[in-house]
Formats: structure tokens, sequence, C-alpha cells
């Protein structure tokens, strides 16, 4: 028989399913402490340490796919409860408060001051003041764009080739090929042929700009 100490993660699997639970428990606040840490050093790591910084966000996230790149100063709760895809990027300031499962697509954009929040408390002041919690999933597909200062409250669902516009607080799932902005965030129109057509023909404007250049 095992003598081997093996922590109660009781209350993790409640925060992790949903439930409520109470965020004191000694192995959250020990995984939160682990967690911390390292969020603490790649927040004071030197600018151009970039491949130490990499090594540290696979360390801290569930997954972090190729070629995705985070600027710091970053913050999270746990980071381990973070799935991230391939050829992500965040701007400065990015918050991810991931008590719930935070997955995120490929090719997604942030500006600065993101904020991904999955907790939710109790209206009731007597449940809350209980120290009781919960958390509610956040996913984001793939080639999404938010804007600075966007806000996503949790259990949102965002499909994929979404615009959210800065300073937009997203309380309800956006629909995929959408256009949304504003507090509570609502779909202004959906990105169509004449979007794509535009922007790829500025691209192509580019390209042939950057040959002649050379």
């Amino acid at each position: 028989m095992s003598t081997a100490f093996e922590p109660d993660t009781r209350e993790y699997d409640r925060m992790i399913s949903g439930e409520l639970y109470i965020a004191q428990d000694a192995h959250l606040a020990e995984l939160s402490r682990k967690k911390r840490r390292l969020i603490q050093a790649i927040n004071t790591s030197p600018y151009d340490a970039f491949s130490e910084r990499d090594q540290m966000f696979h360390e801290l996230f569930g997954a972090f796919g190729e070629n995705s790149f985070i600027d710091p100063p970053f913050y999270s709760d746990y980071g381990c409860n973070t799935f991230i895809g391939s050829n992500m990027y965040a701007n400065m300031d990015c918050m991810f408060l991931d008590v719930a499962p935070i997955t995120i697509g490929d090719n997604v954009f942030f500006g600065p001051r993101v904020g991904l929040y999955t907790p939710y408390h109790p209206i009731d002041a007597q449940a809350r003041n209980e120290q009781l919690e919960g958390g509610k999933p956040i996913v984001i597909g793939n080639d999404v764009w938010f804007g600075g200062n966007v806000v996503v409250c949790p259990g949102v669902t965002i499909g994929d080739d979404v615009v959210i516009g800065a300073g937009s607080v997203v309380t309800k799932d956006i629909p995929s090929h959408s256009i949304a902005v504003g507090n509570p965030c609502h779909v202004i129109r959906t990105i169509g042929k004449s979007d794509r057509d535009y922007w790829r023909a500025k691209a192509d404007e580019y390209r042939a700009w950057r040959e002649q250049a050379e």
C-alpha cells in the first residue's frame, strides 16, 4: 500500500466542473502559489529572453501552441486550465482568470489589457460571504481578433472569424463571421465577401510593394 501523500483535490474538481467551491482550499492555494511564482518569473524576465519565456509559458498553460506569443506583463489564476492553439498573440497586460477552462483557438490576436474572466459569484450576499464561488468556461474559436480592453465574461463562447471592438464587454455568445462591439457586446454585422476581397487586395498590394522594394 502506497504511503505517498495525495493532495485533496475535491475542491479543485468542483471548481473545474462549474460547481460552487471554496478558493481558500489548501490544495488550490498551493497550486495557485506555484503558478503565480512562474508568472512572476515571466513578468520579471529580461525583454529579450524570448526562448526562456516560451518554455515558461509551456510549463504554465495546459497547452501553448506553436508560434504563440504573449507580451508581458501577463496575469492568470492557475494557467494550467488555459489551452491555447497555434499562432496566438496577446499584447501587454492581458489577464486570464481560469478557475474554469479557457480554450483559445488558432490565429487569435488580442490587443492590450484583454480580460478573460471565468469566475462567478453568488448574487445572494449570504452565500457570497461564505467565500463560495464558481466558474464557467470560456471558448474562443479560430481566426479571432480582440481590440484592447475587451472583457469576456463567464460561460461565453465566441465562434470562428470574429472581430470584437475595443472596450467591449462580452456577456453572451458571439456567432462565427461577426463583427461585434459595445457594452453589452452585440453583433453589428457579418463579415462577408466584400471584406475579404478588400483586405486581400490590400495584402496583395503590400506584397507587390515589398517585392519592388527588394
